[in-house]
């Protein structure tokens, strides 16, 4: 069955308020066994528009990624990431 991710894009308004939500996020990421392959880094932009911070996250499927985003703890997370951060962020199956 192939893996679910999340690829997310990330510009971070509020450098010292970010961890307020990594930390309200973190229940979600351990509840749905979300595995970071990238989280930030240096990257060299080829094409288009970038942002400042890429997060790639792994799910064992995309029903889990999904459930993930869905989930009421990852909701509560995200309410303060928005405050703090805009994003784009797709959930895809790879």
């Amino acid at each position: 069955m192939p893996k679910g991710y999340w690829v997310v894009r990330v510009s971070v308004h509020n450098q010292e308020r970010y961890p307020d939500y990594l930390a309200a996020a973190k229940p979600a990421f351990e509840k749905y066994g979300a595995n970071f392959i990238v989280r930030g880094g240096s990257f060299d932009e080829m094409e288009g528009t970038s942002r400042d911070r890429n997060v790639v996250v792994e799910f064992k499927d995309l029903a889990t990624a999904k459930a993930c985003y869905q989930s009421p703890e990852y909701q509560a997370a995200k309410a303060i990431r928005q405050k703090y951060s805009e994003a784009d962020f797709i959930i895809i199956e790879g």
